[in-house]
């Protein structure tokens, strides 16, 4: 990149010396904005296309404009273009040489716009690209995760409240939990896009144009449902940004709570699941460690996207209408939560499908703890008894288990009989593991039945669409 500290010259005529050294530095983006490049000229292409139809370009200007912008597109993509933080931003930067491209013409480009309308579309069209790439890598996880939770219908395992031992469930049935809180992601990542898409570009500075822009005619080159409405808020609102970040956040929320299970899983103490050597890292002084490092990182990597929507709502909340320098720093925030998001997406969406479940471990550990308890005292209340007294009763034989290291389904018939004469030999289907999957066959509920149906459903969402 270019270190020069010449004037700026598309705005340096009102100004008598040339600009600090430290201040062009400090104040330039084109650093971290220049990753815009494809949508500022996608941008700019539109508006000459728009400048010749209202006739303020002439066709020959215009083919000059949208030729030289194609060249210089393929100048960043060979990795040929000089960046000069002199000339700011990626705008200018490609103002600039548009300009020294194609003489007089490139200077007629930017009639009728201002850099506070061009930065403001330049940032919708990259973020609607972004969240359009985003989805795409949610399903890919969503449909790892409806796989996996068919294959694992009828693998049981311990359900859990507050981390101890509660029901038994399937690992089918945890996979579709984690489904259902991304298929919630995605919907709002969905929604936040139809607020995105809305074109700032024809506001101009602040107040709009003396030109007549067909601003609905840029809105439809550049696939924006509608041009803003209002000047002042097209150029000076960020809540798109604000919105996708709050998303991104919740969505990153999830992911940190399934990588928290996932590192638990596939710890020693638990060993439900064994994570696949690629997803994993050694011990630099302990041979025999195997660190669960692309969850614990996801897990880690929540903090930094919570603390971007922090810094772009603490970015906004002062702010007077209309644009001001402070919205330079929107970008960095949002472009590093761009990418968190992508990254970690992709890692979930490799690992996923290739967990291995250790399923004899599972089923081991689910009949620690007491996990058909509920179904004992739902047997008793189906004998007559109410539910409290039942819940008493249970609570009673469970005392008994605790006191001789045994589960309910290892006890004898006449040792339940002694809580309850109405127990009889049908109880111990009940107390069985499948049994009480098994007797979940509500809607959402863990009957392997159920499961299946479920997990079915979900890879019909991935592929037909939302």
């Amino acid at each position: 990149m270019s270190s020069d500290t010449q004037t700026n010259q598309t705005w340096g005529g009102r100004f008598t010396e040339s600009t600090d050294a430290f201040v062009a530095a400090f104040t330039a983006s084109v650093g971290f904005d220049r990753r815009m490049y494809q949508q500022d000229i996608n941008g700019s292409i539109a508006h000459a296309r728009m400048l010749q139809r209202i006739g303020v370009l002439s066709p020959e200007d215009c083919a000059a404009i949208v030729g030289g912008l194609e060249q210089i597109r393929a100048e960043i993509e060979r990795g040929e273009f000089e960046w000069s933080v002199a000339l700011e931003d990626v705008h200018m930067n490609i103002e600039a040489r548009l300009t020294e491209r194609i003489g007089d013409a490139g200077k007629r480009l930017h009639t009728g716009r201002s850099r506070n309308d061009q930065v403001a579309t330049d940032i919708r069209l990259y973020l609607r690209d972004a969240i359009d790439a985003i989805l795409v890598e949610l399903k890919r996880l969503q449909g790892g995760l409806a796989d996996l939770a068919l294959r694992e219908a009828d693998t049981i395992m311990p359900g859990f409240t507050h981390l101890q031992v509660a029901q038994p469930v399937t690992l089918g049935h945890h996979l579709l939990a984690w489904f259902e809180m991304l298929k919630r992601d995605y919907e709002r990542l969905v929604d936040c896009r139809k607020r995105v898409n809305i074109m700032p570009l024809g506001a101009a500075a602040l107040a709009g144009t003396s030109y007549p822009l067909d601003r609905h005619y840029s809105a439809r080159l550049l696939d924006f449902a509608a041009p803003c409405a209002n000047s002042l808020d097209a150029v000076s609102d960020r809540d798109f940004a604000i919105e996708f970040t709050a998303a991104a956040a919740i969505l990153m929320t999830h992911l940190s709570r399934m990588s928290e299970e996932l590192v638990l899983w596939s710890s020693a103490q638990f060993d439900f699941i064994d994570l696949p050597d690629r997803f994993c890292t050694g011990s630099s002084i302990m041979p025999q460690k195997k660190n669960p490092d692309v969850p614990e990182l996801v897990r880690g990597k929540v903090g930094r996207v919570n603390g971007h929507l922090v810094a772009l709502l603490t970015l906004m909340k002062s702010q007077p209408l209309a644009y001001n320098k402070d919205n330079q720093e929107d970008k960095e925030p949002l472009f590093d939560t761009v990418d968190t998001v992508q990254g970690c997406l992709r890692a979930f969406a490799d690992m996923i499908p290739a967990l291995r479940p250790k399923r004899d471990t599972m089923l081991q550990a689910t009949r620690r703890g007491f996990a058909t308890a509920t179904d004992l005292a739902d047997y008793l209340v189906r004998k007559g008894v109410a539910f409290r007294d039942a819940h008493e009763i249970v609570g009673k034989a469970v005392r008994l288990g605790i006191e001789t290291g045994r589960d309910l389904a290892e006890m004898a018939l006449a040792e339940l009989q002694a809580f309850s004469p109405l127990i009889q030999d049908d109880v111990f289907a009940v107390l069985s593991l499948e049994g009480s999957v098994a007797a979940r066959n509500v809607l959402g509920g863990t009957a392997p039945v159920r499961v299946r149906e479920a997990a079915a459903l979900a890879q019909i969402w991935v592929t037909e669409g939302s």
